[in-house]
């Protein structure tokens, strides 16, 4: 195979390496304006332009927190948003050492003659979009592939068809300039057991690798975005030492050592239930020639949404919930976290959303 090798080839590299540089992470702030509705009618706030920009501004200026951060994965409107004196969001986030990321896929379509399952769309100007976005300070950016576990799912044409969606999407940003995240979700949605997931995460990452290959891709300068490797929401729970056993497992099986870091998706886990896992696979003795980081949005966020309600007083409240749960994942990645962490509101309730969509 030979891998891309244009003009963009040895930043794709260095740009890849930092974002997984250990002790950093990534927040996920790519909501869509739908889903960022959802999250503030739980604290009853309009969702208007307004309060959309309100809220990003308190997390990028949050103090202390772009520290434990690399990136940041925005959405498009939040790429050319400022903060209220006029600076922009990318200006800000690259002061504070941190690679602005954005989100290009536009959403999920039902495969026909499926069972519910999806594929991804957005490949449609995606390499202009990609240019656009470059230019506007984007370094890296993000598409999600949602698969889901059933008694015959996913389906062989579900594994096929989101792998290959991905693999498309990820030469198309690297020709770009832009590191691709590639996100193959398994939803965590069902009464499965642990050896149920493990199965199907290798089968789906196997077939994602093969499908990169085959197109061409710098491993080097991609990342991946994977679920844990976890019970189902309807079946009883696991440790955190049994989940990082066999997450860690299955990315050995799978994950070529050329990708630089693994930014785990958090899959509606609790804030707290998140960081124990991943500092567990921290923790855990093994090869593991990548790093183990984080790229969460409800599981940095929920706290502080909740101690923020929109209220101009709350912001300094926000921002301190937002920084013990940034510092906490910055540990995890180092496998030092003691779990110590003071709880903020809604830090240890579950995050799941069934079928989620955003």
């Amino acid at each position: 195979m030979t891998a891309y090798k244009g003009k963009y080839h040895d930043e794709l590299i260095k740009n890849a390496a930092y974002i997984g540089t250990p002790g950093k992470g990534i927040l996920a702030a790519d909501e869509s304006t739908g889903t960022i509705g959802k999250r503030f009618d739980s604290i009853k706030v309009e969702n208007v332009e307004e309060n959309r920009r309100a809220l990003r501004e308190l997390l990028f200026t949050s103090p202390g927190v772009l520290q434990y951060l690399s990136g940041v994965i925005l959405f498009e409107e939040t790429l050319y948003q400022k903060t209220a004196e006029g600076k922009p969001f990318v200006e800000v986030l690259k002061e504070g050492g941190v690679l602005p990321g954005i989100k290009v896929d536009k959403g999920v379509v039902e495969l026909a003659g499926t069972n519910g399952e999806t594929t991804t769309q957005g490949l449609d100007g995606l390499g202009a979009r990609c240019a656009k976005y470059y230019e506007a300070g984007a370094r890296f950016a993000k598409w999600r592939a949602v698969l889901k576990i059933g008694p015959n799912e996913p389906s062989q044409l579900s594994i096929n068809e989101n792998a290959n969606g991905l693999a498309r999407y990820a030469i198309i940003c690297q020709e770009n300039g832009l590191v691709p995240i590639v996100e193959p979700e398994i939803l965590v949605d069902g009464p499965h057991d642990i050896n149920k997931c493990a199965d199907v995460t290798e089968r789906v990452l196997a077939a994602c690798y093969k499908a990169l290959n085959d197109h061409h891709v710098l491993l080097e300068g991609t990342l991946l975005k994977p679920n844990m490797v976890t019970p189902g929401s309807e079946a009883k729970k696991a440790s955190p030492e049994v989940i990082a056993e066999y997450t860690v497992r299955a990315l050995q099986r799978t994950t070529p050592a050329a990708v630089p870091a693994v930014v785990f998706l958090s899959g509606g886990q609790s804030e707290e239930e998140a960081t124990l896992n991943l500092n567990a696979m921290n923790q855990l003795k093994g090869k593991k020639p990548w790093t183990l980081s984080f790229s969460f949005g409800r599981a940095l966020q929920a706290s502080t949404l909740k101690a923020w309600s929109g209220k101009k007083e709350n912001v300094k409240a926000a921002q301190e919930a937002l920084l013990t749960r940034a510092k906490a994942n910055s540990e995890a990645t180092l496998g030092t976290y003691k779990g110590d962490a003071k709880l903020g509101e809604g830090a240890a309730e579950s995050l799941h959303v069934k079928d989620y969509k955003y």
